[in-house]
Parts: structure tokens; C-alpha cells; sequence
């Protein structure tokens, strides 16, 4: 069970990835604005700053990936409620059914399973359960859904309809918010790109022409110019994921 969906922690094969490929892309790209071999070796120390925008990022995409999740539950969930089965046994039901579809290291699969063996061996009210797994996901869709199960439990309405009708609203609101990320999804890998440009002319021209770039690392104004080339990059990166990063 994941305590926190809105925090991630890597394991130790991810944070040595993370920090491998942090550490030479940050020294490779001071390398290729400085020419300092001692300076991109201690630059690219700069990575371990990275490591909690790095972790929030894995937390966002986990949570987008558990929404996608949720609603194959949803569907399930339906059909189990509208064959006359209660929450509970629905819940169960669903456990075994996305099990055909996801391993069980998958988010969807850990809370179901959890909630699973909490219903069949400790006789735990699916209220609870749910009510527990939509504020530990902080997902908005989950909340809602929890929401109006729990209300529709205890005002006594028609359980089948209502669940029908929000897993109905809940998915065509899920297709939608899949429709803008398939849309927005081509301008942010074309800023991306253009975010790589840069240094990919730079090293174009460092191995094609190294003469014609040596003026820029040498003498005080030489290190002036491609150090503001560099913040410049560094700012129009940060803008353009802020400005392609919508939210839906």
C-alpha cells in the first residue's frame, strides 16, 4: 500500500540511474559551453538538487498512471454493481478481474489487492477502504467517486444508478483530459527538441569547426557570452514545460 501517491522516493535502481545520467548530462553540457574539465566534473555534482523535482515529476506521472487505472476499476465496478453485487464483493471481484490486465506491482493492483485481503480476512468496511484510498491518491476523480458512494450509502439511493451514472461522468471526464494531454502531448516533445538545440549545435560545431568557436572560450568575454547563452537556455527550457504543462 502507498501511503502518499503526491510523494515519490526511488529505489536504489532508480536513484542510481537518476544520478548516472543527471551527473553526465549536467557535466556534458557545462563541458560543451566552458571547455573545463574540472568545472563540469564539479557542476555536474549540481544533480542531487534535482533529485525532489525529479521525485515530483515520478509522483505526477504515477498519479496520472493511477487515474488511467481507476477507470478499467470503474468499468468493473458497474458491471459487478449492476449484476447485483454489493461494493464489497465488487471490489473483490475487480481484483481479480484487472489482474488479467496489470501486475501486481502496478498502483491499481497494490490498493486492490490491499483492500481484498482487508475485506476478506479482516471483515473491513469497503466505505472505509475506499474513503482511505481516494485521500491517500489525492486524485480528484477518485475523490469524487468515494464521495458520492459513501453519500449514496448512507442517504439509502439507488446505489446501481447512481454508481452507473458517475462512472459514466467520471469517464467520458477521464477521455477528455486524455484527448488535451494527446494534443498538448506533441508541443511538449517539439519544446523539448527545441530545448536540445542548443547544445547539439554546440558540439556540431565543436567537432567541425573547433577554431571558430575558440574565441568563446577564451578571455573574460568569450566566458561572459556563454554564460548568459547558458541562463538564457537554462531559462527557456524552465518556461516552455511551464507553458506546454497544463493542467486538466
Amino acid at each position: 500500500m502507498i501511503r502518499d501517491y503526491s510523494e515519490y522516493e526511488m529505489n536504489e535502481k532508480e536513484l542510481l540511474r537518476f544520478y548516472l545520467l543527471g551527473y553526465f548530462a549536467i557535466s556534458l553540457t557545462v563541458y560543451l559551453f566552458y571547455h573545463s574539465i574540472i568545472l563540469s566534473l564539479l557542476t555536474g555534482l549540481l544533480v542531487k538538487k534535482l533529485k525532489p523535482q525529479f521525485e515530483s515529476y515520478m509522483a505526477s506521472r504515477r498519479m496520472q498512471k493511477l487515474g488511467r487505472q481507476f477507470k478499467d476499476l470503474l468499468y468493473s465496478l458497474s458491471s459487478s454493481v449492476a449484476s447485483g453485487r454489493q461494493m464489497a464483493e465488487a471490489v473483490v471481484e475487480s481484483c481479480d478481474n484487472l489482474q488479467l490486465i496489470y501486475d501486481d506491482d502496478e498502483p491499481i493492483m497494490i490498493e486492490l489487492n490491499y483492500m481484498k485481503k482487508s475485506i476478506l480476512e479482516n471483515n473491513e468496511s469497503d466505505s472505509v477502504l475506499l474513503a482511505d484510498f481516494a485521500k491517500r491518491s489525492g486524485h480528484e476523480d477518485i475523490i469524487n467517486f468515494v464521495n458520492v458512494y459513501i453519500t449514496c450509502r448512507s442517504m439509502g439511493g439507488d446505489l446501481e444508478k447512481i454508481i452507473l451514472h458517475t462512472s459514466e461522468i467520471l469517464t467520458d471526464k477521464m477521455n477528455i483530459e486524455r484527448e488535451i494531454k494527446a494534443i498538448t502531448a506533441q508541443k511538449k516533445l517539439e519544446g523539448r527538441l527545441i530545448a536540445l538545440m542548443p547544445p547539439a549545435m554546440l558540439l556540431i560545431l565543436n567537432l567541425l569547426s573547433p577554431a571558430y568557436m575558440a574565441p568563446l572560450y577564451e578571455g573574460a568575454a568569450g566566458r561572459l557570452i556563454m554564460t548568459g547563452c547558458l541562463i538564457v537556455t537554462c531559462y527557456a527550457v524552465r518556461l516552455m514545460e511551464k507553458i506546454s504543462g497544463v493542467e486538466v
